[in-house]
């Protein structure tokens, strides 16, 4: 679903710019308004969903009540504004953004944003005066706004890749953090942390039994891919063969009719899942579809959507999405369900955290049997695993983001990051707790990547909040448990999925598709570079690219999947200064 509004804020003098735009010019844009008080006006597509908070605000977007039901009124929400949105996130989830005018005046106005991020909001506000949207093209069209680009944002977006804050690439343009409320007091425009992944990593909330986590676990993504598949009429399932996406496709099983379970095919050996997939869609009883992506459908200069704020799609996200689109055409799709982000809500770390987390939480035999499951996870000695959990619990933890110089003017780095509102750990977090926490805040990126304005959602299940929240309800340890990654998610789907499904120890990757594709557009992507925004602009350092390009790559190396960020910065680039203002 594509939700698509803007709200203008300000007052009724005539500096207020926001408001002083004609309702005639916002019908003509297909918006409609469907909530006004004395500071702001909200308009919204006719396709739009939105629930009335009677003489209060507006939710944009659909919410479900912890087991699932669509809520289809508001009458009981409380009259306090923290209130509302504590009555939000305790006892629904959903994708949507709860707009409340509070204040003697009706003039006091906050946004609360649901922790999945399912609706979009980027928002300009000066002096009480502004706009939020879903889409800056639409504030663009009306002419609240010029397109221009924060050349220091994009400067830190290359030294802190992956990493969102609430600072767009578009000068004077910010974003609503999933989780996050804005609130608006006349001049005053402050924003806060409304839900934080940290609420559910604490000892007193956490999982003890692991059954009962694999429980809890299994409830949180069973009930709401069943509820979302409910909202749709025919959807399209995105079936990688690997474990994330075949728990999706498994809660689907009573939904399966309606679906269409189809697996991505590249021309490169070993990136062929369908074996794997069709194990999935056997067990259902359904039939599986192959989508072909070619290296004729990877483009480097691409448009890009102008509803876009950051730099985020890149050569493969393209080259997907448009078959993907095209799949969707071909089998009369309404939506996708996707299986992304599963390698992070399951826990899939990398590093020996876990077992430094059951040292601190549950002691040395806890400790002890942690490293046992790393050796056997990561086929190290157990000496070598011991080693790096003892080294993790000895040593002071990384509250950084992880920066990257690779191929960047030494006189233009980065020394400090800005803030996620979700790296805010507690002194006594856990390392592992940390890196999971941190690696969420990765996800964010999903819907970005993602082109606004497609024909049809992108379903996410596993990145909303019931599922988020329980698994981070599960520690780290158990996450490892009996040498296996994403343990839990396994056990809580024993019975369900095939074994093979079940019992997979490898993993796919698209890593050898992008070789491919580097190899054949080496010349290409060198030039794309060298002739480009960011050598104008004097970010890239010419010497390091030209001898990174004159070098053959070891095997294995994978070093040149840094170029492909750069041109997914250069390629959104090109598309601002192409983009009429």
């Amino acid at each position: 679903m594509d939700y698509h509004y803007i709200i203008l804020l300000g007052d009724e003098s005539p500096e207020t710019h926001a408001l002083a735009v004609p309702d005639a010019a916002l019908r003509s844009a297909g918006m409609q308004c469907r909530f006004a008080s004395a500071s702001a006006k909200l308009f919204a597509s006719s396709d739009t969903p939105t629930l009335s908070i009677p003489d209060q605000g507006l939710i944009i977007g659909q919410i479900f009540t912890k087991d699932g039901q669509l809520v289809t009124n508001a009458q009981s929400f409380a009259q306090a504004t923290d209130e509302i949105a504590s009555h939000l996130l305790q006892n629904h989830w959903g994708e949507y953004l709860a707009l409340h005018v509070d204040g003697n005046d009706g003039r006091d106005l906050t946004l609360l944003r649901d922790p999945s991020g399912g609706v979009p909001c980027v928002y300009s506000i000066e002096n009480g005066s502004g706009f939020i949207t879903s889409d800056i093209s639409l504030a663009i069209e009306l002419g609240l706004y010029r397109r221009q680009v924060d050349w220091h944002a994009i400067a830190h977006s290359l030294n802190f890749p992956y990493l969102r804050t609430e600072r767009t690439a578009l000068q004077d343009v910010s974003e609503l953090l999933p989780g996050c409320m804005l609130s608006c007091r006349g001049t005053d425009i402050s924003v806060k942390t409304a839900w934080s992944p940290w609420q559910f990593v604490g000892r007193d909330i956490r999982h003890s039994d692991p059954r009962a986590a694999a429980a809890d676990v299994r409830t949180a993504v069973s009930t709401v891919v069943k509820t979302l598949a409910a909202v749709d009429d025919r959807f399209l399932v995105q079936l990688s063969g690997g474990l994330d996406s075949s728990i999706v496709a498994a809660c689907l099983r009573e939904a399966s009719a309606r679906a269409t379970f189809c697996s991505l095919v590249m021309p490169v050996a070993g990136t062929d899942e369908r074996p794997y997939a069709k194990l999935v869609t056997d067990s259902l009883g359904r039939e599986l579809f192959s989508v072909q992506v070619g290296f004729e459908n990877v483009h480097f200069d691409f448009p890009t959507p102008p509803s876009s704020v950051v730099p985020a799609i890149g050569v493969l996200h393209h080259a997907t999405n448009q078959v993907w689109e095209a799949a969707g055409s071909k089998y009369g799709a309404d939506s996708f369900f996707s299986g992304s982000g599963g390698d992070t809500v399951f826990c899939y770390l990398r590093t020996a955290a876990p077992a430094t987390d059951a040292f601190r939480e549950r002691g040395p035999r806890a400790g002890f049997a942690a490293i046992r499951n790393i050796s056997a996870l990561h086929q190290c000695t157990v000496w070598k695993a011991g080693r790096l959990a003892l080294e993790k619990l000895w040593r002071q933890p990384r509250t950084m983001w992880k920066a990257d110089s690779t191929l960047l003017n030494p006189s233009r780095l980065e020394i400090a990051h800005e803030a996620h509102p979700w790296m805010d750990a507690p002194p006594d977090a856990l390392p592992g707790d940390r890196e999971k926490i941190y690696d969420l805040i990765g996800t964010q990126l999903y819907r970005h990547a993602r082109p606004r304005g497609a024909s049809r959602s992108v379903r996410f299940p596993l990145l909303s909040q019931p599922v988020m929240e329980a698994c981070l309800k599960v520690p780290t340890w158990m996450w490892i448990s009996d040498g296996r990654n994403r343990a839990i998610a396994r056990a809580a789907f024993a019975g369900i999925l095939p074994d093979g499904i079940l019992n997979r120890r490898s993993k796919g990757s698209y890593t050898g598709y992008l070789a491919a594709v580097y190899a054949r557009n080496k010349v290409l992507i060198r030039q794309f570079l060298e002739d480009g925004q960011l050598c104008a602009h004097d970010l890239l350092d010419r010497a390091a690219l030209e001898n990174f390009f004159a070098s053959d790559l070891a095997p294995r190396d994978q070093s040149f999947l840094r170029t492909f960020d750069l041109c997914t910065v250069e390629n959104w680039l090109r598309g601002q200064t192409q983009t009429p203002p």
